[in-house]
């Protein structure tokens, strides 16, 4: 069996051998053996572990990644991967929530979001059933000073227009960005004004960042699979077999 020490691993992945310690500690990957001399001893199979860390990181963030290893160690790959496919669709649901802003920014009069109906007297359960968000959300970035709504003067109830609803799909899409309150009202505003241009720039950006993420996952679950693999985890059946054709008969499959 081949051993590395840590700052073969450390030179390897770009990081700090204490980092390695630390990965160790918070039990993100199996304790290693130890020499007569006391110092660490890394197999292939840590060498996994932490390549799949430093991978899945940057899509997947810390706390799902940390959930997903120890899954992993526990022989649990099943779960591990439902993690990594849940945050993956969480994912997918801010893309879509983008494409909708962006939609709405480029067409005002848009009069359809997933097959409802985009009017000028929505309630905030309409709101934010079109936009994808929990009443209590839209609620919260009221008492932030991000939405205005308009009330019924019979009962009070809140009620929104297609404007808002381009505010808070907005909002939305950007709450997970490095945008600072203060900014985030410059851009609300911003919509409310129909000075659309700058919201639909950050808009594009926020799309971009949200395509790069996706692609940080998928190298994030090559890593996963590899670390499964060398774990033994993956079963024969678990792997699709490669698809041979016939060339000669290449024509006839084609037909």
């Amino acid at each position: 069996m081949q051993y590395y020490k840590p700052v073969e691993i450390a030179s390897m992945l770009g990081i700090s051998t204490s980092a390695l310690r630390h990965y160790e500690s918070w039990g993100v990957v199996p304790a290693p053996e130890r020499a007569a001399n006391g110092y660490r001893m890394y197999t292939e199979l840590h060498l996994a572990y932490f390549r799949c860390l430093r991978a899945m990181i940057p899509g997947f963030g810390y706390k799902i990644t940390y959930d997903v290893l120890r899954n992993i160690q526990q022989g649990d790959m099943d779960q591990a991967l439902w993690l990594a496919g849940a945050e993956q669709a969480r994912l997918q649901g801010e893309k879509a929530a983008a494409d909708q802003t962006l939609a709405l920014l480029q067409d005002p009069k848009i009069s359809l979001i997933k097959g409802r109906p985009v009017s000028h007297r929505m309630s905030i359960g309409e709101a934010a059933a079109i936009a994808g968000v929990q009443p209590s959300a839209i609620r919260h970035w009221e008492k932030e000073g991000l939405l205005t709504p308009l009330r019924n003067p019979e009962n009070g109830y809140r009620m929104y227009t297609a404007v808002h609803l381009r505010q808070i799909l907005l909002i939305r899409t950007l709450r997970r960005t490095v945008y600072f309150l203060e900014r985030m009202k410059e851009l609300v505003e911003a919509v409310e004004q129909h000075s659309l241009d700058r919201a639909k720039e950050v808009t594009e950006h926020a799309l971009g960042r949200i395509h790069q993420r996706n692609r940080q996952q998928y190298s994030g679950v090559h890593q996963l699979m590899e670390l499964c693999a060398q774990a033994g985890l993956l079963r024969p059946e678990d792997t699709a077999p490669p698809i041979h054709v016939d060339v000669s008969r290449e024509g006839e499959v084609n037909a």
